[in-house]
């Protein structure tokens, strides 16, 4: 059966690309250790993680020792059990009605689902509610430029940087559309523009691929947010002091 473009069942028929050395959710990857390396070690004993769209648990291994209990939440079982086996709680929700409560969260983050959910204020507004003051929002998406859909579809799907058809570009995010919506929410959003390390993307591409191959891989900082940009915030409001905490 052919699925529509963006369509969440694509994940059940691509469950074991999570974890394959060089597979379709390689940069994938190189994102999450990216994002992981945004989260500070937690400051204060039961701190919580919340990984809205954790998909296969990719962010697990970094973050697994700062010392949250990490919370996934997300549509497909396929990809929940995945996340449980590798120390998340796993939780099935949608992340424009996250099943959790207010300000349960002292991180929240949205890593590559963003561009991925029709309804980005409503979004936007959960990510914030379960957020409690002080708390740190990590993000990452694609952005909605020429480029952004240039390089995500056309380039990425015709080499095999992302499966065909999983995402749909009329949902690419712009990033002051993106800092606005966190602003209504008490979140002060910065982003900065990231690119995959050019020997690591070229050994992925075009040379033969194995179990070590992911660590040559990374996601470097670069000025542009033309493609692809993670964003980070504190929520504002009654206990943000002490370093946000």
């Amino acid at each position: 059966m052919s699925l529509p473009r963006n369509d969440p069942r694509q994940y059940d028929d691509l469950a074991g690309e999570w974890w394959r050395p060089g597979g379709g959710f390689e940069l994938l990857h190189w994102l999450a250790e990216a994002r992981g390396a945004l989260v500070p070690a937690a400051a204060r004993p039961g701190a919580v993680l919340v990984d809205a769209g954790c998909g296969g648990g990719l962010l697990a291994p970094h973050v697994e020792r700062l010392g949250y209990r990490h919370v996934g939440v997300d549509l497909r079982r396929s990809g929940l059990e995945q996340s449980a086996s590798r120390g998340v709680s796993a939780v099935t929700g949608d992340v424009t009605a996250l099943p959790l409560t207010d300000e349960c969260a002292d991180v929240v983050v949205a890593g590559e689902i963003l561009e991925h959910v029709p309804d980005l204020p409503a979004t936007v507004a959960e990510l914030c509610r379960v957020l409690r003051p002080g708390g740190l929002l990590v993000l990452d998406t694609i952005n909605d430029t020429r480029l952004g859909r240039f390089v995500s579809i056309t380039l990425g799907e015709r080499f095999g940087a992302a499966p065909v058809g999983i995402h749909d570009p009329e949902l690419f995010v712009d990033p002051g559309d993106l800092t606005t919506q966190c602003a209504k929410h008490g979140v002060r959003l910065r982003v900065r523009g990231v690119r995959p390390s050019i020997p690591g993307l070229i050994r992925w591409l075009f040379l033969p691929t194995g179990p070590r191959a992911r660590s040559l891989g990374r996601m470097v900082p670069t000025r542009s947010t033309q493609v692809l940009y993670q964003g980070m915030g504190r929520k504002q409001g009654e206990g943000a002091g002490h370093d946000g905490r």
